[in-house]
């Protein structure tokens, strides 16, 4: 299990702060941090939702014994990032609190759903961030709806889920 690192810490400190101020309440943005603490909004899409509650849902059903979540925030070194999908043990999510808010160990799974925006070195950037911080694995939802899993290198089905569909 990792540890808590003291700049994820820190970026929990800042997150703190962020979540705190009423001038940046009800944005209609995902929002994260960077490396420095500065804050990073990304619109979302009605698509973008859709596919997150397909995984969400499908998750819920294939995996007994924990549960799916939209944007969980999981404070790493390089910032607060917010996959768009996680599935956490209940066991794994008592760990996660215990971590603070937001958590410095990330869920079993982490899933992002990719929009024209993302770029390939960014999701390479938060997959490596989410293993770190404790992920056994992540997806990655291409704009075609194809699901590809990962975990040190990618994989052709999940460990955790095989069930999951390759095709959303």
């Amino acid at each position: 299990m990792p540890t808590t690192t003291t700049r994820a810490e820190e970026h929990q400190k800042r997150w703190g702060e962020i979540v705190s101020d009423p001038s940046l309440r009800d944005l209609p943005y995902k929002v994260e941090t960077n490396a420095q603490g500065q804050i990073v909004l990304s619109p979302n899409r009605n698509r973008h939702t859709r596919l997150q509650k397909v995984v969400q849902k499908k998750l819920d059903v294939l995996l007994p014994g924990g549960e799916a979540f939209q944007e969980w925030a999981i404070a790493t070194a390089e910032g607060v990032k917010v996959p768009d999908v996680i599935w956490a043990s209940l066991e794994r999510q008592q760990e996660m609190e215990e971590t603070g808010d937001p958590a410095t160990l990330a869920p079993e799974i982490c899933v992002e759903v990719l929009s024209s925006s993302n770029t390939g070195g960014e999701i390479r950037k938060k997959r490596a961030l989410y293993l770190k911080t404790g992920a056994e694995e992540v997806w990655v939802v291409n704009e075609d709806e194809r699901v590809r899993f990962f975990a040190e290198e990618e994989m052709e089905r999940s460990e955790l889920v095989p069930d999951f569909p390759e095709q959303l």
